[in-house]
């Protein structure tokens, strides 16, 4: 019976009421987004009277998530930065001095005097200067100092490894000290960035960890890549140190426990001062800004209980000594103790102004970064950029859209009715589900969800599509809707299970807006398959019990192929692999000799975007660059139909100069002045450097990638079905990416980080086709038991065509709009999935096919076929 249990009907339309609920605020961006920052300040203590009217603008009871606009959509900065905690090391080791030296000095009647040995390594070497036969004893001191590692990883390990080389005695951090020093070192310089941005007031910050010794981050609304790392990038480490003497001879010789630093204030001045900071600012717990008794502007600090006590037990010791507090390697003062300084506070004061002594507050309530960073990436995308990006992305969708439900309901009539509002539930419950986990949307992302548009109908399709079959055979409509339901789910299931897999790949392998296509393109699978199995079937059923038809999709329609098809797919099959060989060879040929025109994502080096009213010169362009003599400079005129008349956008390419990991920001700055100069109006819209290192890194991520989808889809279709048709399906992808990279070879058209995830999703259209063939054909293998595997091969496709075309085109409609209409920026990407439609809904049909014809199958008809080809069958909605 076509039925549906009534608490079924309630969960579904609940399911799909919470998820529209949840997408709600994203129809009044501006105005929830207000709201939200309203109340992020009215719980911080802000006591402001336009507060309550911005609260005010979204009901309180209604949910106010929304999709986060990544920095393509809304403008921004963006930094990949590498913790040095090698750093660490040197600093952790020369602290131990002081401590190390006290205790041999105790033992001075033994061992003898000591003296400490210069190194440039990360260890401390105190050679026995008279009784060099005591150094195991003095080593067995040493030792005594070591602590255990305080990890999961390093228990039962010491901190320190002792050692003897000849008359020294040798410290160096263990390896397990080392591995819970980098994994404190990275956690601190996160903790410490993401205090100092939060610092400046910033929306929607993105701070994370990525890998062992990275941190990425993303602000919005920051003007350029070198503002953010001016917040960020100031360490700010604050010392207090003992004056030796002060001197105005910079290469003097310090001495080997000593170092030589400048004086802020006082030029040509110098002090030399005990490398062993007495208390430092880590145990800073508040600084603020301050006036000192004269009224100039200071800044007041004040200790915790540890460095209160070390603070005040120096000072009681040391009066009448000068004591000098070091602030980023110069001495910005150097007081000399007038008496104890008890309770741990105290005042910093210098020539400072006002703004100084604030923003130097500011960095040491932060606090130190304990290890320097080495940005290798940073993009720039300008607020204008973003805007245009929104702007052609909602119109792409919308269009997308439009052409989607019209041609679904051309093709299926009021089941196409269905279907378009499933797809509009669709669309709705990706964002409901997005605003939930706080997903950022970037502009592949959006790509994403316009795929998704396209991809949503395949689902409907091979249910219309079967019920249209069933209905010849089947004993009323009723029965035929059941039956279609019934007999499509294991195609829909196993087509879907292989594209979630390549999302999934994506998202672990891939970074940035890559990342959000995956995100967007594993949820948008998730709902496809619930609104085609539950949503539509919920409205079918409903229609069907009130008007009672007595045929259903029976009636004219716009049909692509043929009614009955009994075309002969294999007459020619050597053709068609000969064909597919040849264009590999081309495709082969053309990488080895032309190569790829890689982006910056795997070359490294800086892209600057620009824009202008006046028409592009690139003689112009080239002539004021040459003049800074960069090398290797790429100058192209960027021409999209989308663009206005006073829209003049070039792209600037910069290969990183000699030594450097990626194009400086003095450089960068130069060729902005230098552009300027020659060309009045221009705007930099966006710009973007990646290091070498980065770059080499992507290329093996991504080769990784697309070896790990393809080996994937190879393991799973091999367990559902046979392995000759895991060898099929995966020549059919190995084919399709082959071509997709030769094709990008041929017209050397830019392949950057987002033209895999294109290919990657390229893999999971291709599996999706090539399955929903092989899903038939297996179960016309055991319908037919004598037919040769030819001729069942040939029905089977026959049978799945109008389907593979029917899906094809909804996918090629959306991606059309999305080239034409979505901006310059996404239509590389763009491009390949439309390719890789194409030559997978080609190599699904002829390459896939024949590599099974080929190889053969093994037909064991010893299992029942009852539920033939499905064993999902008696699953109800």
């Amino acid at each position: 019976m076509l039925q549906i249990d009534l608490w079924k009907r309630v969960l579904i339309w609940g399911l799909v009421a919470l998820g529209l609920l949840l997408a709600l605020p994203n129809g009044f961006y501006t105005r929830v987004e207000t709201h939200n920052d309203a109340v992020a300040a009215f719980e911080a203590g802000q006591d402001d009277a336009n507060l309550a009217q911005d609260i005010a603008l979204w009901p309180g009871w209604m949910p106010s998530g929304l999709v986060n606009l990544g920095l393509d959509l809304r403008g921004g900065a963006h930094l990949l930065a590498e913790v040095q905690v090698a750093d660490v090391y040197q600093a952790r080791v020369e602290g131990m001095w002081p401590e190390v030296r006290d205790l041999l000095r105790e033992e001075r009647a033994t061992i003898g005097p000591i003296r400490l040995q210069p190194t440039e390594a990360a260890e401390l070497r105190v050679r026995l200067v008279e009784n060099p036969d005591q150094v195991e004893e003095a080593a067995a001191l040493v030792r005594g100092l070591a602590r255990p590692v305080t990890t999961l990883t390093g228990v039962g390990a010491s901190d320190i490894d002792v050692t003897t080389e000849g008359d020294e005695v040798v410290v160096r951090l263990s390896e397990a000290e080392q591995l819970a020093t980098d994994e404190r070192t990275v956690r601190q310089a996160l903790e410490i960035i993401r205090r100092r941005i939060d610092e400046v007031g910033t929306r929607e910050p993105t701070i994370q960890r990525q890998g062992a010794d990275r941190i990425l981050i993303q602000v919005p609304g920051v003007g350029s890549a070198a503002e953010l790392k001016e917040i960020i990038g100031t360490t700010a480490q604050l010392t207090f140190q003992p004056v030796v003497s002060r001197t105005t001879n910079e290469n003097e010789n310090p001495g080997a426990s000593n170092e030589i630093l400048p004086s802020l204030d006082e030029e040509g001045t110098f002090y030399i001062l005990e490398k062993a900071a007495v208390v430092t600012g880590e145990e800073l717990v508040d600084a603020q800004p301050d006036f000192d008794q004269n009224g100039r502007p200071a800044v007041s600090f004040r200790f915790n209980p540890t460095g209160a006590r070390k603070f005040g037990d120096y000072t009681a010791e040391n009066i009448g000594n000068p004591f000098a507090i070091v602030l980023d390697g110069e001495v910005i003062s150097a007081p000399v103790i007038q008496s104890h300084i008890p309770g741990g506070s105290g005042i910093i004061t210098g020539r400072f102004t006002v703004e100084e002594s604030t923003n130097l507050a500011v960095l040491l309530r932060a606090g130190a970064l304990p290890a320097g960073l080495k940005f290798l990436e940073e993009r720039t995308i300008g607020p204008e950029l973003g805007a245009d990006s929104i702007e052609a992305g909602k119109i792409a969708c919308i269009v997308a859209f439009a052409l989607v439900l019209v041609f679904m309901f051309l093709s299926y009539g009021t089941f196409g009715i269905f279907a378009n509002i499933a797809l509009i539930v669709n669309v709705g419950l990706i964002f409901g589900l997005l605003s939930l986990i706080g997903a950022t949307l970037t502009l592949p992302g959006i790509a994403g969800i316009v795929l998704t548009i396209g991809m949503a109908v395949d689902a409907n399709v091979l249910v219309f599509e079967r019920i249209r079959e069933e209905i010849k055979t089947a004993k009323g409509p009723a029965r035929a809707i059941e039956l279609g339901y019934e007999k499509a789910l294991s195609a829909i299931t196993d087509a879907n299970i292989t594209t979630f897999i390549t999302a999934l790949i994506l998202y672990a392998m891939g970074s940035g807006p890559v990342r959000g296509f995956a995100i967007t393109l594993g949820l948008g699978i998730i709902t496809s398959v619930f609104t085609a199995i539950f949503v539509t079937r919920l409205m079918v059923v409903i229609w069907y019990e009130r008007k009672r038809p007595k045929t259903v999709l029976q009636g004219r329609a716009l049909r692509l192929v043929p009614k009955e098809t009994n075309w002969d797919f294999f007459r020619r099959w050597r053709v068609s692999l000969g064909i597919s060989a040849v264009l590999i060879v081309i495709s082969f040929a053309s990488f080895a000799f032309q190569g790829l025109n890689f982006g910056i994502d795997f070359r490294g080096g800086t892209t600057i975007r620009t824009e202008s009213t006046q028409p592009v010169d690139v003689g112009q362009y080239r002539d004021a660059i040459g003049q800074l003599d960069l090398g290797d400079v790429s100058i192209t005129e960027v021409f999209d139909p989308t663009f206005g008349p006073d829209e003049n956008v070039a792209m600037i390419k910069v290969q990183a100069q000699e030594g450097e990991e990626s194009v400086s920001n003095d450089v960068i700055l130069q060729i902005e002045d230098t552009l300027q100069a020659a060309i009045a109006d221009l705007k930099f819209t966006a710009v973007e450097s990646v290091g070498p290192k980065v770059s080499g890194e992507l290329i093996t991520a991504a080769i990784i990638a697309v070896t790990l989808a393809i080996t994937a889809v190879l393991i799973y279709i091999w367990l559902r079905f046979e392995w000759q048709f895991a060898v099929g399906a995966v020549a059919a992808l190995v084919h399709d990416v082959v071509l997709t990279i030769g094709i990008f070879s041929e017209l050397q058209i830019q392949f950057d980080l987002a033209i895999i995830a294109a290919l990657l999703t390229i893999v999971g259209y291709s599996l999706n086709d090539t399955v929903v063939v092989f899903d038939r054909v297996r179960e016309n293998l055991r319908k037919y038991k004598k037919k040769p595997l030819s001729e069942v091969l040939n029905i089977s496709i026959n049978e799945t065509l109008s389907r593979t075309i029917m899906t094809s085109v909804t996918t090629l409609l959306a991606l059309l709009a999305l080239y034409v209409l979505g901006g310059d920026v996404i239509r590389g990407f763009v491009f390949a999935m439309i390719w890789g439609v194409i030559v997978g809904t080609y190599s699904s049909v002829f390459v896939a096919s024949s590599i099974l014809l080929w190889l053969g199958v093994k037909r064991d008809w010893s299992k029942p076929d009852a539920n033939a080809g499905n064993q999902f069958a008696n699953v109800d909605a």
